[in-house]
């Protein structure tokens, strides 16, 4: 099954799944909702997931608009599941637990997880299917279940959207681009050196 929060229009990034073989998919929408950061995304999320009680519950590592990779984690937090992040392969299954690899800057690791268990996928771990045209042909919208802020046992609103949101984004700009750099020579020490007296100059510490 499928779980995503947003508009109603978000619908479709469920269809699009069940054309490519979910059994059906929960939606999170609700103008309590709306304005969340990371950590009221996270525990909206959890609600939802605590009724629903899945073994495993794969994630992607990071969404496309704040790129912040923290829900999955927050998410595993307020459900109390291990959790392991950039996942490369499911290796096995055995005992009610998965051997898993994951990946690092410079290593692979590759480690055993109990089950009910979080896992935050990399996005090459495989190549989705493609939609079918006769699953689309099959299906119908009564398969998309849609979860609001009524459906949640912790009815205080100060705990979701706006309200339970511990950051607020003032405005988003891309970075000024400026073409000045400065090399700093010498050995690590040196090195070091002279970076902690440009920090001083420029008044970063």
């Amino acid at each position: 099954y499928i779980l995503t929060m947003g508009p109603l229009r978000a619908a479709d990034i469920i269809r699009d799944a069940m054309f490519r073989g979910a059994d059906g998919g929960y939606l999170l929408t609700d103008r309590a909702f709306a304005g969340a950061d990371t950590l009221a995304t996270s525990y909206a999320l959890s609600r939802a997931l605590a009724e629903i009680k899945p073994d495993i519950i794969v994630a992607g590592r990071q969404a496309i608009d704040g790129d912040t990779a923290q829900v999955v984690a927050e998410l595993a937090e307020y459900l109390g599941l291990p959790n392991v992040s950039n996942v490369l392969s499911v290796d096995d299954y055995r005992d009610g637990t998965l051997s898993l690899t994951t990946g690092l800057d410079d290593r692979l690791i590759r480690l055993r997880i109990a089950l009910p268990c979080l896992l935050s996928m990399d996005a090459d771990i495989n190549t989705p299917r493609l939609p079918s045209y006769k699953i689309r042909r099959q299906l119908t919208d009564d398969r998309v279940r849609m979860l609001r802020f009524a459906d949640f046992a912790d009815q205080d609103p100060d705990h979701y959207g706006l309200s339970g949101s511990a950051t607020q984004v003032e405005r988003i700009f891309p970075p000024e681009k400026t073409g000045g750099r400065e090399t700093l020579d010498g050995d690590a020490g040196t090195q070091a050196q002279a970076l902690l007296a440009l920090l001083r100059q420029k008044k970063f510490v």
